[in-house]
């Protein structure tokens, strides 16, 4: 009896926090973010430019387009079009019991695995559509203004709080959009890339038997003594990013694998390796791989020679993004203009979408509108997420970040290397004393040694 008691009051202890956070996270006052004209953007590995003869600022929302020539509305509606058709994904709230908890919502510390997700779903866009695709319907997504919009959260919120404490669900109200969308006449590109483009989606469903959803997510988690409701870091999340998908049991997903950088190290043939390992059917086939890297942009605070170099990153067109922050607020960064950061926002609270069902609303799982932040604000821990369709595509892009490195390194050593060999070949229980000086100087283990805290905990 008193542990069913106890179970009673965790559960109301539950809901009244779900509540607490349902309000708070839903309270997203809409603010239009502004542009120079005068600077090029960069969105993840594309670049757009909105200058003009005229200096100022240019909002991103369409107010402005009447202004401009028809150029440069061009080019606005081609990076709003762009950056709409990244997947985003957001607090959500009802959905399916978490195992071995109360909880229904992740509002409040779900949101380093939530930009987690959206850093593998801009991989997996890669690896199934391409850089160049764009959702058709990305700038027929409502962009209301700031009083429509907490209009509504007011009276959501209200139902959201009475559904907390009673359990009941609040009715699901499709909007006009939804509705009224007509079926497209398209060819069998298009029919696929939408396919796809739903299928990529319900892969990180909130029900239990999505592979990247929440649910799963927290199950991989529990081996790094995580659980629901605790809060997740950037390089904790990467590692449980690389289980989920090595667990996969979709056949569309054996041919993607992921690889977690060691002590801010990329072993090349560890890579390689993983790339050209059997699928589970038995066929020999070159995988795909994500390669993430967990580091440090300084001590307490980022340090701003780091500047340089994550804008190089954000402009490479095989970079996914970064899982990254303000401190215990994450972001995923996908992209800057000037000293700013441009990114996605997991804290707003939205309700529960069940993927399962045959053209379930997309619309939820777009973001309307980019924010960004001061470079300087960025928490100094994240991980900077790469993807690559071949080996040769490998090859060629640690080529490049090793130059990138090397010329953005003010200090003796630089963020992460890329080493030939595997780890193994680096053990240093079996190296001779003269190898390890070799590879890694005082200053370079002390580094190592600052990162072997809690942030860096592998599964």
């Amino acid at each position: 009896m008193e542990a069913t008691g106890t179970d009673e009051v965790e559960k109301i202890k539950s809901k009244f926090m779900s509540a607490w956070h349902n309000m708070k996270y839903s309270w997203v006052l809409k603010t239009k973010t502004y542009f120079s004209r005068n600077s090029p953007v960069f969105l993840l590995g594309k670049c757009y430019h909105f200058k003009t003869d005229d200096s100022g600022e240019l909002s991103t929302d369409g107010s402005s387009f009447d202004k401009i020539n028809k150029e440069i509305s061009g080019n606005v509606e081609e990076f709003r079009k762009d950056f709409i058709s990244r997947i985003w994904l957001t607090y959500r709230e009802e959905f399916p019991q978490i195992k071995g908890s109360a909880l229904t919502t992740d509002c409040g510390w779900g949101c380093t695995l939530r930009t987690g997700q959206m850093l593998l779903a801009q991989g997996l866009m890669l690896h199934f559509l391409g850089r160049g695709w764009v959702w058709p319907d990305a700038l027929d997504i409502d962009n209301s203004d700031s009083e429509s919009w907490t209009a509504h959260t007011v009276k959501k919120l209200t139902a959201s709080f009475e559904a907390s404490l009673t359990a009941e669900r609040e009715p699901r109200i499709l909007s006009n959009h939804h509705r009224g969308t007509l079926k497209r006449n398209c060819d069998d590109s298009e029919r696929r890339n939408e396919v796809y483009h739903r299928k990529i989606i319900s892969w990180f469903g909130d029900y239990p038997l999505a592979a990247f959803g929440l649910h799963q997510l927290i199950e991989y988690g529990k081996k790094s003594g995580k659980i629901a409701g605790d809060w997740y870091g950037p390089a904790v999340v990467a590692h449980i990013l690389r289980k989920a998908v090595e667990e996969a049991r979709d056949p569309e997903l054996q041919g993607v694998t992921v690889y977690v950088a060691q002590d801010c190290t990329v072993y090349s043939s560890d890579v390689i390796d993983r790339q050209c390992s059997r699928m589970d059917s038995g066929k020999a086939a070159t995988k795909a791989v994500i390669i993430l890297v967990p580091v440090r942009l300084g001590g307490e605070r980022t340090n701003m020679d780091y500047l340089e170099f994550v804008k190089g990153i954000l402009s490479l067109e095989y970079c996914v993004g970064i899982i990254g922050g303000k401190p215990k607020q994450s972001y995923y960064f996908a992209g800057f203009q000037d000293d700013s950061l441009i990114y996605m926002d997991p804290h707003y609270c939205q309700s529960f979408v069940d993927v399962s069902i045959k053209d379930f609303p997309l619309e939820s799982f777009h973001c309307p509108s980019p924010k960004k932040m001061s470079f300087k604000k960025m928490d100094p821990s994240c991980t900077i997420g790469f993807y690559c369709r071949t080996v040769q595509d490998f090859e060629k892009a640690s080529e490049e970040i090793t130059k990138m490195l090397k010329s953005s390194s003010k200090e003796k050593y630089p963020l992460f290397t890329f080493v030939k060999g595997h780890s193994k070949d680096y053990d240093f229980a079996s190296s001779p004393l003269h190898e390890e000086k070799h590879l890694f100087p005082e200053d370079e283990k002390r580094r190592l040694k600052r990162f072997s805290t809690e942030e860096f905990v592998l599964l």
